[in-house]
């Protein structure tokens, strides 16, 4: 008797899916999947510092236009803002290992049929469809976030991070190796292995439990969660795993075989109002003032930081042919290109080392304006001639700080929204950001490329300045509050989040 009572409550008992995660822990298996979450920022990483050496090269080639070099960027970035809402939308509705199996397709073969670019109009066609399969890469870090526990996610985003970091220094260091004794059509081709790699690896991809969880499909998951807590040796909850409204959506489940099939289409309308409705929340008088102040600071951090990136080959070569009456000779470039621009990519480690130190200590909105305070003193230089090594020396200041802005922005952001809106106010201002970086190299570098050196400096100042202004008008500080849950609890005058 006692027997059947224990086994009794025993089936009764239940567990979450955020339980599971805390009981497993952060081990191997999520060692695993940050690794090839991480080879996803890895490869964007290496896609997008191909342009700072391709661009030159092909306008050497093929004698292009600057406005003509330039739009080899800003197509990139345009096919990013179309790829963001495009995987979002995929992953959402048909899970993450699909959007990740279709993007992740899209890069790799669009980066190989580069390589065999006939003219212009051909290349720029097919690094648009990689920008598009590159629009892909938050897919990557949702569904790494979802595999971790709630009290190490901050910790792990930060280690992501690195991915994109490191994918930059390599990338560099491979231009330097390969662009003088080959061509860029052979940096094309080995700039996409890191992508093929994870097409050949997908098989191993686990799907998300948690976006399981959300479509019902709990034994999926189950078995999912299982194998992570075999891989971390450890054991999961006793019981049966069950999502925080169960009980609502067994009530809509044994009544939906009463409904007649049109309550499934009205359903999905009523979904697709509530996605739209939560787009516009974002302008409601308690959130709009943030919203704009977001789409600024995210455009402005974007414009900077892609600059900056490109302003370092400019700087290499378009500097020496603006100021000497002898032009540089065809398919030819510098060492100091390479060198610059590999030195200048370091700067990013720094940089993620200082943003992980100063942002919990001097707080989201100080550490912004710390960052772009020195940012704009290392550019300012730059308006006047400089040697080789201060240039250099400049440039990697002023990446440091740039990259340290962007993080602490990402960090910034989710914690400015309530979470009824978080996700939505977020990949709005991700996709601002990215507007920034398509019209950064049509009108930074198209000055910088038409020997107007001191203008294209003067322009990142005074959208340090912009940003820096928007911050010190941010709401409030979000260093220690808490974070609402609802935009009726949301108190945008006063420096804490109250519930």
């Amino acid at each position: 008797m006692k027997n059947r009572v224990k086994m009794g409550d025993l089936s009764n008992q239940k567990y979450t899916l955020d339980e599971a995660l805390d009981a497993v822990g952060f081990g191997k298996f999520q060692g695993l999947v940050l690794v090839y979450a991480g080879l996803g920022s890895f490869s964007e990483a290496m896609e997008m510092m191909i342009l700072s050496f391709v661009g030159p090269a092909v306008n050497a080639q093929w004698a292009l236009s600057s406005s003509q070099e330039s739009l080899l960027t800003s197509a990139v970035f345009a096919g990013m803002l179309l790829g963001a809402y495009s995987w979002g939308l995929i992953s959402d509705n048909y899970g993450r290992r699909k959007a990740i199996l279709g993007s992740t397709i899209l890069t790799c073969g669009a980066g190989l049929l580069s390589t065999f670019s006939p003219n212009y109009t051909s290349l720029m066609i097919f690094r648009c469809l990689v920008g598009i399969g590159l629009g892909g890469g938050p897919v990557f870090l949702c569904w790494f976030l979802e595999f971790v526990p709630a009290s190490n996610r901050g910790k792990w985003m930060v280690v992501h991070s690195i991915f994109w970091t490191l994918g930059t220094i390599f990338e560099a260091a491979l231009a330097w190796i390969v662009m003088p004794r080959l061509s860029w059509r052979w940096l094309l081709a080995v700039s996409s292995l890191p992508s093929m790699t994870l097409l050949l690896s997908y098989y191993l991809v686990p799907e998300s439990p948690r976006y399981l969880c959300t479509k019902g499909r709990f034994s999926d998951a189950h078995r999912i969660l299982e194998k992570m807590a075999v891989t971390n040796e450890a054991k999961l909850p006793t019981g049966m795993l069950v999502s925080d409204n169960t009980t609502e959506a067994d009530e809509e489940s044994s009544s939906s075989s009463h409904k007649p099939l049109l309550s499934s289409a009205t359903k999905e309308v009523l979904n697709l109002k509530s996605t739209f409705s939560s787009f516009f929340v974002l302008f409601s008088p308690k959130l709009i003032k943030t919203t704009f102040l977001l789409w600024v600071l995210f455009f402005g951090n974007s414009f900077l930081y892609y600059g900056i990136i490109l302003l370092t080959s400019e700087l290499s070569g378009g500097r020496s042919k603006c100021r000497s009456a002898t032009l540089l000779l065809e398919n030819h470039q510098d060492d100091s290109l390479y060198i610059d621009v590999f030195i200048t990519s370091l700067a990013e480690l720094p940089g993620i080392l200082l943003c992980a130190i100063i942002v919990d200590r001097m707080g989201r909105k100080l550490s912004l304006i710390f960052l772009l305070v020195v940012a704009s003193f290392f550019l300012f230089p730059l308006v006047s001639h400089q040697a080789v090594i201060s240039t250099t020396t400049f440039l990697f200041g002023a990446r440091m700080c740039a990259i340290g802005s962007f993080t602490v922005a990402c960090i910034y952001c989710p914690e400015l929204y309530p979470t009824s809106v978080r996700t939505t106010g977020t990949g709005v201002a991700s996709a601002v950001g990215r507007i920034g970086g398509m019209i950064c190299p049509l009108v930074a570098v198209g000055l910088v490329s038409g020997c107007h050196v001191e203008e294209a400096i003067i322009l990142f100042e005074a959208v340090i300045a912009v940003s820096i202004v928007c911050v010190v008008f941010f709401p409030f500080e979000t260093k220690g509050c808490e974070l609402s849950d609802n935009v009726a609890a949301f108190d945008p005058k006063h420096n804490i989040f109250v519930r």
